[in-house]
């Protein structure tokens, strides 16, 4: 369902926003992240001090390659729409975002997967091992919390809160994978990276003896990551990203 183009009636921080975000699920389809329509992606949108929080988060029932910059949806730390929509939005799918919304003021893009792999490795007692590059950088900043059921009940949380502490990384047992973002493109590349630890474990456990890192090689991994991304983190990868995108299809800008 195409919808008229909200890049003249947001302001431009909004609509910037919104097109790293329409790009974020669009790279999360591209990656094979999605489960049909029941994972979400949210973004915290700026506010002026004492106003009500606002996020965007993917109308309920779109396919991640469906998510446009325009067909996002605004809504308050209730899932409450703010905004006009021809689509329905899912307060129970936004629970655990707005859960981490309201503690985390650097959780400016929260991201979770039911992805085949990360569901896999939640699922065993040992969690993430450090048996690759990628897991030193996820057990740095690595938090669990264990399966109460659908995440609906607002209960639940409390529990989330205090489990992710000041993590980034978060292993939903028995249901997924979840970061914190300080911004979209940091949000992408640390669950590129959580995925990617996941996958690699399962598929060496499927062979002979593991090799764990040393605990003395996963030191200091702040000052690594920042050597290793020439200093600029996170962007280092996403303008390369969008361009990939914008070759692939470009529609999510609309």
């Amino acid at each position: 369902m195409q919808i008229e183009s909200l890049k003249d009636k947001v302001s431009e921080v909004e609509w910037n926003l919104r097109v790293e975000l329409a790009a974020i699920y669009r790279l999360a389809a591209l990656y094979g992240w999605t489960d049909l329509v029941f994972t979400h992606i949210s973004v915290r949108l700026p506010t002026a001090k004492g106003e009500p929080e606002q996020f965007l988060l993917n109308p309920y029932g779109l396919l991640f390659e469906e998510i446009t910059a325009s067909n996002l949806i605004k809504v308050d730390a209730e899932c409450n729409k703010l905004s006009d929509s021809p689509f329905p939005v899912t307060p129970a799918g936004f629970t655990i975002h707005s859960a981490i919304h309201a503690v985390r003021e650097d959780a400016h893009c929260v991201l979770h997967t039911h992805t085949r792999s990360g569901v896999a490795v939640s699922a065993q007692k040992c969690g993430v091992l450090p048996i690759s590059q990628q897991s030193i950088f996820v057990l740095n900043s690595l938090a669990y919390h264990d399966y109460e059921g659908v995440a609906i009940r607002e209960d639940e949380k409390v529990h989330l809160q205090a489990d992710l502490g000041n993590a980034d990384y978060l292993m939903l047992r028995n249901h997924g994978l979840l970061v914190v973002g300080r911004s979209v493109a940091d949000a992408f590349l640390k669950m590129y990276t959580f995925e990617n630890t996941c996958r690699i474990q399962i598929d060496a456990q499927a062979g002979g003896q593991l090799i764990e890192v040393a605990s003395t090689v996963r030191q200091g991994l702040d000052e690594v990551f920042k050597a290793a991304t020439s200093g600029m983190g996170s962007d280092i990868a996403w303008p390369a990203l969008l361009r990939k995108l914008d070759r692939l299809d470009p529609s999510y800008k609309t």
